[in-house]
Parts: structure tokens; C-alpha cells; sequence
């Protein structure tokens, strides 16, 4: 299931390593996944549910569900998508609620951490966000990420971006990431801290606390950040669909795709029903093809395709149907999927009686939306509303990205669900405006209208319709709550 020929990636392995699963010896490689190795031996039950004992299997793949919960060197509950696999691990099939290990229990190190700006998340819109504020003087800015490496959603696209030379049009996700990450490095006012979770913020007067858990390939730590700014990138979690068998191991979302095949170099499966039409469900048909994998067909619900033509262009010239007003209607499978039901809607997205077909797939690939990830602003206590635009409950803020708190900054996704262009200017204005607030200013007013202008300009066309509507919305929902 190793991909071993691409036409746009290279997979560099680090060295091979062995490991224990279930007590068998199987192998992999440093510096993937203990999922994406368990994945790439063909184990494709990682859990079982609480109260059914029904089989789990890989889904998201950035930490954000539960179907990943195992057992590693004794420890419950560990999100396998985001742990780093290293030699000689004893990972076990998780069946019931996680227990606490029978080891003695020994504090973890406490590590203090003082800075100016504190950025939760390094996509997209948290890197470039490190990047303005460095770039503005700031002198100490923490970058902090629960995944191994920083690059967010960057990481997985293969596609060339649109829009302008300086939103990095013609250039593909991939490598898009990779110069932010080398203009990080470059900045020494940048501390990156992966692999750690934030999970708590507290206000301290006119600053800022954070406490989060460090998963360190060195050792386990808490980490308490004191800092005077914080901007919040933390990204989306993928929509999940109700419909019989959608927990089947083998119903993955499409990020979680995204991330077996192009960062860990795995083939999801060989034949796959993608649910979804819009730029996702496309790119992604794509990439699926690009890796080696069939995709049967793609199925969306509405009458119309939502993503860009160009896309679908590219896969009904490589042969893959797309079916409008159709739905999955069911998955089938013992322990895992082994065909799929689908069927045809009416005006109101109700199947049609005697429309079904039996798809045979092993693969079902859900591309149906994404939901800001705002726990951690809810817990900031930043107001908040549903707007169905941006996705769902969103972030309020201002047209400098501060939110109702003051000093607690928000971009991309979790500001509404927009494209990766969209999130790196949100993310420069954000890193310009929070350093501008502490005193460091380099033609900030100038930047931030540049950075306006470029959002409106992306928002303008039929494809930013919703984004448009989306902000429009949070402008006046902000403007309510601050006065």
C-alpha cells in the first residue's frame, strides 16, 4: 500500500525501525505516523467504539476525532495520527475506555515560556502570521503546533494555488510550505514548538496565559506560556455524514486522505467513492489518481458542481464520472467497507425510491465541509456566532483580525472556512496588527490595507460569494457586541 511512484512527490523514509502491534513484530519508518505505518501493514482496525464495540478505523488524520485511540508502551487513549512512531513501540488495539497506566505516576517537567506573541498553529495562516510579526520587530514570537512538523494543510496540496503572483499563484501547496517553513528558520525572534497541545487559556490583566502538553520525542512536558499577544490559527476539523456504515473503518475524511497519501507516502485504499463536489472533493479525486488510486465516481448532493470547472475538467478527462443530486446512502462492509449504496435526490435532497446502486469500493472518501476549530477562543470566552458561511460558530473580530477580547487575534479557518490563499493574508494581517500593538511598526498601516484590499479582491468573484457574506456578517455581529 506504500506509494513507491508519484509525479509530484518524492518520499524520503527516514530509517526503517520495528515495532509491535499487538504483540506481532511489524515494521515502518522514522518520522511517519503510527497510524499511517499500522496503515501501510494493512491494519485498518485502530479502535473500537464505547458502548458497541463497533470497529474505528483512520479518519482525520491531524488529531481532531477519537477513531485513532490506541494503546502505546501503556499509555490509553493516544491519538496514533499525530504520534510519531519510533523503534521498538508496543502499540494495542484499544477496545474499551482508556485506563490510567498501572506505571507509578511521576510529575511531568514544567517549562516556562515568556514571550510577546504566542500563534496556536502553524498552517497556513499561523505560519505567515510568526513571519509578519518577526518581520515587524517583534523579538520573541512562539509558534506552537500539536502535529511533528509545522505546514498545516500546505503539506498535502499538490495543486498549483490561483490568484496572484503574490498569493503565490502557479505554485503548488507543497512547496508553498516549504519556503514559509525555510523563512521561519531563517528568523531567530521565531521559536517553533511542535508536537504540543494547547488546552487551556487564562487572562492575567492586559496579558496572556496559555498551558498546553509537549509530546516531545525527548520527553513529556507541560509547558505554561505567558505572553502579552495571541493570535489563534488553529485551523478546521472535517464534517462527518449520517448514513448507515459511516463509521466503518475505510470512511475517512478527506484531509485524512490527503495526509496518508501525500505526507506519509500510503494509499488509502485501491478503489474509492468520493462524497463531494466542491474544490475538495475534486483536488482530492486527483491526487487520489495521481497516487495510483481508482476513484469509481464522485457523488454531490446538489444540482451543480461547486468547486472549480477546472478541476472537474481534469477528472472527467481522466474518466471518472461526476453524478450531481446524488448521495451516499449507506456503507456496507464486515469490519470495514466493501461497497457502498448511492443514490439519486430529489429538490429537497431526499433519495429517490428505486434509484440505488450498489457501488463496489473499498474506499469512501467524505468531502462535505469543514467546522472551524474555536475551542480554545471559546474558552478565551472571545464572542462568538453561527454563521452558516464561515462554516459554522465562528470567531467575532475586527477588520485587524482582534477578536472581542483585547489582544487575542484570529485567522484562517477558525475565522470562517476559506481557502489557503485567504488564510495567509488573514495571517499576515494578523501577525502586522498584533506586533503594531506592542509598539513595533514598519509601515504597518500600509501593510494592513494591502491586506485588506487582497481579501477583498479574492472575495469578489462568484467562488467568494460566501466568504464575503461570511465577514459582512462578522463585521456586524462585532460591531454589536463592542458597543
Amino acid at each position: 500500500m506504500r506509494i513507491t511512484n508519484h509525479p509530484i512527490l518524492d518520499f524520503k523514509r527516514g530509517r526503517k525501525v520495528t515495532f509491535y502491534y499487538d504483540d506481532k513484530e511489524v515494521t515502518g519508518y522514522e518520522g511517519e505516523s503510527i497510524a499511517s505505518a499500522l496503515h501501510a501493514n494493512g491494519v485498518r482496525v485502530l479502535s473500537h467504539s464505547i458502548r458497541y464495540d463497533r470497529p474505528r478505523g483512520f479518519f482525520c488524520g491531524i488529531g481532531k476525532c477519537s477513531s485513532c485511540f490506541m494503546i502505546v508502551d501503556g499509555e490509553a487513549n493516544v491519538r496514533t495520527c499525530i504520534t510519531p512512531l519510533r523503534e521498538g513501540m508496543r502499540v494495542y488495539t484499544q477496545k474499551k475506555p482508556g485506563s490510567l497506566s498501572a506505571k507509578p505516576y511521576n510529575p511531568y517537567p514544567k517549562r516556562f515560556i515568556e514571550c510577546e506573541i504566542s500563534i496556536i498553529g502553524s498552517g497556513p495562516a499561523g505560519m505567515t502570521a510568526a513571519i509578519a510579526a518577526a518581520d515587524q520587530g517583534a523579538r520573541s514570537v512562539l509558534l506552537v503546533d500539536e502535529n511533528p512538523k509545522p505546514g498545516g494543510q500546505l503539506v498535502k496540496q499538490t495543486h498549483k494555488f490561483f490568484g496572484s503572483k503574490t498569493e503565490k499563484a502557479g505554485t503548488r501547496g507543497v512547496r508553498i510550505a516549504d519556503e514559509l517553513i525555510s523563512m521561519i528558520k531563517e528568523r531567530s525572534s521565531i521559536t517553533l514548538l511542535p508536537q504540543t497541545t494547547v488546552f487551556g487559556y487564562y487572562p492575567e490583566g492586559e496579558e496572556h496565559r496559555l498551558t498546553g502538553f509537549s509530546r516531545l520525542t525527548h520527553g513529556e512536558q507541560l509547558v505554561d506560556i505567558h505572553c502579552k499577544r495571541v493570535i489563534v490559527a488553529s485551523g478546521a476539523m472535517e464534517n462527518m455524514l449520517a448514513f448507515p456504515g459511516n463509521d466503518l473503518p475505510g470512511v475517512y475524511g478527506a484531509g485524512g486522505v490527503q495526509t496518508l497519501m501525500n505526507v506519509y507516502g500510503v494509499k488509502p485504499g485501491r478503489r474509492v467513492l468520493m462524497v463531494g463536489a466542491g474544490n475538495v472533493g475534486l483536488i482530492v479525486s486527483y491526487q487520489l489518481l495521481q497516487a495510483g488510486v481508482e476513484v469509481d465516481r464522485v457523488v454531490e448532493a446538489l444540482p451543480y458542481i461547486g468547486g472549480y470547472h477546472v478541476h472537474a475538467a481534469k477528472l472527467r478527462r481522466c474518466g471518472v464520472p461526476i453524478y450531481t443530486s446524488h448521495t451516499i446512502v449507506e456503507a456496507k462492509g464486515e469490519g470495514r467497507v466493501e461497497s457502498a449504496v448511492v443514490s439519486a435526490v430529489d429538490d429537497k435532497c431526499r433519495p429517490v425510491k428505486g434509484s440505488e446502486e450498489e457501488v463496489e469500493c473499498d474506499t469512501i472518501c467524505l468531502a462535505v465541509g469543514l467546522t472551524p476549530s474555536i475551542r480554545l477562543l471559546e474558552q478565551a470566552m472571545v464572542k462568538t456566532s453561527f454563521i452558516p458561511e464561515g462554516g459554522g460558530v465562528v470567531a467575532l473580530h475586527d477588520s485587524t483580525m482582534q477578536t472581542s477580547r483585547r489582544g487575542v487575534y484570529v485567522a484562517g479557518d477558525a475565522s470562517g472556512i476559506e481557502e489557503a490563499s485567504t488564510a495567509m493574508i488573514e495571517g499576515m494581517l494578523a501577525g502586522v496588527s498584533a506586533a503594531c500593538t506592542l509598539g513595533y511598526d514598519k509601515n504597518a498601516k500600509v501593510l494592513q490595507e494591502e491586506c485588506m484590499k487582497a481579501l477583498s479582491v479574492f472575495r469578489s468573484g462568484p467562488f467568494g460569494k460566501n466568504p464575503k457574506l461570511c465577514k459582512e456578517k462578522i463585521s456586524c455581529c462585532f460591531e454589536e457586541v463592542v458597543h
